[in-house]
């Protein structure tokens, strides 16, 4: 049995994003998992709704980075570092700050020419470009870590003018009063972040290098917040506790084992607290533990189907793959729309190699995929699948897919023309074949200039 180590990195998907700025590169990870980025849109959508803008069309990039940070790059994209989920207090907090960020899309806002200069431009639209990229499912207890090396353009990189910090602040306030959310939050954390300001510029966190604080500003904020009539509203129970939740899983799945268990000590029979253990227990390669955790809290409520899925992924990564099956069954059935848990389920379904169940995996990840075309994890297992049962035009279909969503244009257009020799001229799919080589050779050809001019 392969070390959990091992394991993890077997389950990575790392996709490299060149940057010409060779100074700045850098590692950059972007992590997924279905729970959190659910609870994500569920508290950003209305932000978004009552700025006047798409949720469909915003994107949210959740970074693998301690340090406290939200910004808006490459025009309609949030990202979120898991920094500022850890250091939020409640879900008021993280909203708010989500509110601010918003204002910055909506208000047609553009970053300082002196904050390009740092970073440069092509850094800032090759992290978009690949945070677009990079979107793949499955990998250990239910999250995946993408990553990218890339400038990550921020801080200093993506400062705001006074003026335009100060209409962001009063839109958050705006919108925070139109979804019925106190305003608080925000101010609480700003008034936390604003120790920052006495730090040396080093030490700052990114949202306060970015976004200055001063006493001033956080007066302003204050009378435009006090009037609304949600202000000394607490946050909503339910929310909260679904923040609570995400947060303790974020804990348990970044902080060392050691470090979990000291906040969330086994005296502390709360749900987040029993979430942030499994994470620890399954971190240590203390299955025993970790499971039982987790049949707690599905003992609590059996209808979480997240709750299944980190049982399900314990039982894979500890080789009871046929085990973990209905477990992962059970977490599709819980939420059918959810296309990175089937993605997960699928891969258990491919790994046990026999015709039986890759027959199985096929609809599984032909859905998932469907859901989420980004998904190179899915194309990845679905491409698998269709070589097993001995469909090679399909295959190849999806490895281009694969490889098509993951910013790798010579090789989808190498993988599309492979699958078009093989499908009917003129079938959906042969045409969905014809489209990726198209673009997939123009793309490629734009680079290869590219980076002969470089």
């Amino acid at each position: 049995m392969a070390n959990f180590a091992k394991r993890l990195i077997i389950a990575l998907l790392v996709i490299f994003v060149p940057v010409t700025n060779a100074l700045a590169q850098r590692q950059i990870s972007f992590l997924r998992d279905a729970e959190t980025e659910r609870f994500l849109h569920n508290i950003t959508d209305p932000i978004l709704k009552a700025a006047g803008l798409k949720p469909e069309a915003v994107h949210i990039y959740l970074v693998h980075d301690n340090s406290i940070n939200a910004f808006v790059a490459g025009g309609e994209n949030i990202f979120i570092h898991t920094g500022l989920i850890l250091a939020a207090h409640d879900v008021d907090e993280l909203t708010g700050v989500i509110a601010h960020e918003t204002c910055h899309i909506a208000c047609g806002h553009q970053v300082r020419d002196e904050g390009y200069q740092t970073a440069g431009t092509t850094s800032v639209l090759s992290m978009v470009l690949g945070a677009a990229a990079i979107l793949a499912g499955g990998a250990d207890a239910g999250m995946g870590i993408m990553m990218a090396g890339q400038q990550m353009a921020q801080g200093q990189a993506l400062a705001y003018s006074r003026g335009q910090e100060s209409e962001a602040d009063l839109a958050a306030a705006k919108y925070l009063r139109a979804v019925g959310v106190s305003g608080s939050g925000l101010i609480r954390f700003f008034q936390k972040l604003q120790r920052e300001e006495v730090l040396a510029q080093i030490k700052q966190d990114p949202f306060v290098r970015s976004h200055p604080l001063n006493r001033t500003r956080i007066l302003q904020l204050e009378q435009a917040v006090e009037t609304s009539p949600y202000y000394h509203t607490p946050p909503n129970p339910k929310t909260n506790g679904e923040f609570l939740k995400v947060k303790a899983k974020l804990a348990g799945y970044l902080y060392d084992p050691v470090q979990t268990l000291r906040i969330y000590p086994p005296s502390d029979t709360s749900v987040p607290a029993r979430y942030a253990r499994v994470y620890a227990y399954h971190k240590a390669l203390e299955w025993d533990k970790a499971i039982k955790e987790a049949n707690a809290l599905i003992a609590e409520d059996p209808s979480d189907p997240y709750y299944y899925e980190i049982k399900g992924q314990i039982l894979f990564e500890n080789g009871h793959i046929q085990k973990s099956l209905p477990v992962f069954k059970e977490a599709v059935s819980l939420k059918p729309y959810e296309p990175l848990i089937a993605t997960a389920y699928g891969q258990a379904l491919v790994s046990l190699e026999d015709d039986k169940h890759m027959k199985q995996a096929i609809p599984i990840l032909q859905k998932a995929t469907k859901q989420d075309p980004e998904n190179t994890f899915g194309w990845f297992n679905l491409a698998r699948a269709y070589s097993w049962v001995g469909n090679e035009p399909e295959a190849s279909l999806a490895t281009a897919e694969r490889f098509y969503a993951g910013g790798a244009p010579a090789q989808a257009a190498m993988h599309a023309e492979r699958a078009m020799r093989g499908l009917k001229m003129g079938t959906p799919d042969w045409l969905r074949a014809q489209d990726i080589m198209l673009i997939s050779q123009e793309a490629a050809s734009k680079m290869k200039r590219r980076s002969h001019r470089g």
